[in-house]
């Protein structure tokens, strides 16, 4: 009797991953390619589309290749990273621009002749006016890329996320889709008609034409071809939302914070987005069609937590791997305040003017405090938005934490202080995937019961309420003034404009 696998493709911002998992949930095989965004100016960040796309097809078919030769494959899943936008020839399938990622911020002056609010656009969305989200890059690559430009008015371009990219690659260009999760992240997406919103394409100058088909995140979303196997596609997903699913958070109340790149902090709130001011509504995820089988979350997004502690790796040499850094703090004798705005400030700022700064230097301070200053940096933004939950009457006891951050244990217990919440730190560091393979196995119509290992490093406060506020006191003291610094700067043009 032949093996069934489930195909899971884990495109993120630093690799690109497949893994073949039994309908038991075991992962039985996995590769992995790396993939570097470039930044070609501050304030850019761009991939090369081509190479994105072979570091998936190229770990995807790794992984088939390890596959017995009698086996099935059953169904394939995707989960991505979310704004990351690609241009491209719906005839030839070739690329026509740099794919511009989440982090890119060269639409910020498009942004300013958008004449909708923040407010009607985060009502309309969840989301708020920046250009993170793919709107505005579409609406700059359409006034300053001649190929796409070229390509829209000859009626060959198509455009849209990593996710959607990709599975149209893999069927050869007839499955043209996305999910309701990735469609938000383009800031064109009507939150509660799940459609795309007429009046914010006409206000970013997008014709509707140019994107994919919405479909429910789980569900026969189209075919692929895999290695001679024609596949059913079930399952598309952000790498948050399928995070969430792979942490088994699917109660409301339930919350998540990923370290990756970013850090991200998702509250389940059930069938109804809840508004918090400086937070954003996220789709979670559809299963199948109406409203019956919808998620939505609470979110807050850190622009900056892997990258700044890969920027001290990168650039200033403090230490050749992130496994150092836990060591790093515990050396550090003196606490130094820094703001990790590397890409500026998300939730619940959404400051794209503050640089990143430090404060409290001595002739004492040392790299260990610097590295401990971004570590604790990115637990207190992370605090900021956790607050702003618990204002709201939102009973968080419990995070699962997840991602390649989250081996640190030293920021896992600044964020357990600051935040007066309890962490239990994942075992298994596969959520991403787990949850997209979970999501695929349902869109066959199975109903299994896969389960995250949870490991015994669970992290509690170790302050108390009084000192926990001190602190929260000072970092806050810290923030507005840096962001009154940074807005008088720039207009002295005296400081890069990133």
């Amino acid at each position: 009797m032949s093996e069934k696998f489930i195909i899971v493709l884990d495109q993120g911002s630093s690799s690109s991953r497949a893994l073949a998992f039994t309908p038991e949930g075991e992962i039985r095989y996995k590769a992995q390619r790396k993939l570097e965004a470039a930044y070609p100016r501050p304030g850019l960040a761009e991939y090369d589309a081509e190479k994105l796309y072979a570091s998936q097809a190229d770990s995807l078919a790794e992984v088939l290749a390890k596959l017995p030769p009698d086996s099935e494959v059953a169904a394939l899943g995707i989960a991505a990273q979310r704004s990351t936008t690609v241009f491209w020839d719906k005839a030839t399938g070739a690329p026509l621009a740099p794919a511009l990622s989440w982090q890119d911020g060269r639409a910020l002056e498009l942004l300013g002749r958008v004449q909708l609010s923040n407010t009607a656009i985060h009502d309309i969305t969840g989301l708020y006016k920046t250009p993170y989200y793919s709107a505005s890059k579409m609406a700059w690559a359409l006034e300053n890329f001649p190929e796409v430009k070229a390509a829209a008015a000859e009626g060959r371009l198509q455009m849209g996320p990593v996710a959607t990219y990709v599975v149209w690659r893999l069927s050869g260009g007839k499955v043209f889709v996305t999910d309701p999760s990735q469609a938000q992240r383009t800031l064109l997406f009507n939150l509660r008609r799940l459609r795309w919103e007429p009046k914010l394409l006409a206000a970013f100058g997008i014709d509707k034409a140019l994107l994919p088909e919405i479909k429910p995140s789980v569900g026969r979303l189209g075919h692929v071809e895999l290695a001679g196997r024609r596949v059913p596609v079930t399952a598309m997903l952000g790498d948050q939302q399928a995070a969430m699913l792979g942490l088994g958070l699917e109660a409301p109340n339930s919350a998540a914070l990923n370290y990756g790149t970013g850090a991200f902090l998702l509250v389940n709130t059930g069938r109804t987005p809840l508004k918090i001011r400086g937070l954003l509504n996220s789709f979670g995820w559809q299963e199948g069609k109406g409203r019956k089988n919808i998620r939505y979350f609470t979110e807050s997004t850190v622009n900056s937590a892997g990258t700044a502690l890969e920027w001290l790796r990168q650039k200033f040499g403090l230490f050749d791997d992130i496994g150092e850094v836990d060591g790093m703090c515990r050396k550090s004798k003196n606490r130094l305040h820094c703001l990790p705005a590397i890409g500026g400030l998300g939730a619940p700022y959404w400051d794209f003017s503050a640089f990143t700064t430090f404060a409290g230097f001595s002739p004492h301070s040392d790299k260990y405090d610097v590295v401990r200053g971004v570590t604790e940096g990115i637990a207190y933004m992370v605090a900021d938005a956790f607050d702003l939950v618990k204002k709201k009457g939102l009973k968080i006891e419990e995070l699962k934490v997840s991602g390649g951050l989250s081996r640190i244990d030293w920021l896992l217990q600044f964020q357990a202080d600051v935040t007066g919440a309890r962490l239990t730190a994942l075992e298994e560091s596969e959520a991403t995937a787990i949850g997209a393979g979970l999501a695929a196995a349902r869109g066959l119509g199975l109903a299994p019961q896969w389960t995250s290992k949870v490991s015994t490093r669970v992290f509690t406060p170790a302050i108390g309420e009084e000192e926990r506020q001190n602190l929260i006191k000072g970092w806050r003291i810290f923030v507005r003034n840096v962001r009154r610094t940074s807005r008088d700067l720039r207009k002295l043009s005296i400081l890069p404009h990133a």
